[in-house]
């Protein structure tokens, strides 16, 4: 049986995801114009308050945050408003995959946390995909029909 992460160590991954999601919003929203951009400036802020808040939570349990990285490397290259839209995606997926661990912890307020978050970043995808999709945060393998030997 595996046990599940800790709350420090879970909301540790989640400040991780978001300090790499607050630095690629910024290269989303270079590539963007009018409304695109504000949207993207609109998540890029989501972020940067959802970062503090996994801070305060931290430093609330005695522990340090994990610092931000000076630069990234960015999963796709972001030449223009499509790539710069795909990123936003990649950032998003991300987010809700490191979110689910906090949905894994014993402590309520965390878990709470976790799954609003979930939402919040399945819905900022959904925008930036232009669809939604049935399991946010599970990779399509995850989700795949295992065959039994003998079946």
């Amino acid at each position: 049986m595996t046990r599940a992460p800790g709350p420090v160590s879970a909301l540790q991954a989640a400040l991780t995801a978001e300090h790499a999601a607050v630095y690629g919003y910024g290269v989303v929203g270079a590539h963007l114009a009018g409304g695109r951009q504000d949207r993207a400036t609109s998540d890029w802020v989501a972020h940067q308050q959802a970062r503090d808040t996994l801070e305060a939570m931290l430093q609330a349990r005695g522990a340090t945050p994990v610092a931000a990285a000076v630069a990234y490397r960015l999963p796709v290259q972001v030449r223009n408003p499509a790539q710069a839209a795909s990123l936003a995606v990649l950032l998003e997926e991300r987010i809700t995959t490191a979110y689910l661990g906090l949905v894994a912890v014993d402590t309520p307020a965390v878990r709470t946390l976790g799954a609003q978050q979930v939402q919040a970043s399945a819905l900022r995808a959904a925008y930036w995909r232009g669809s939604t999709v049935a399991f946010p945060g599970l990779p399509a393998s995850a989700l795949a029909t295992r065959r039994r030997s003998g079946s």
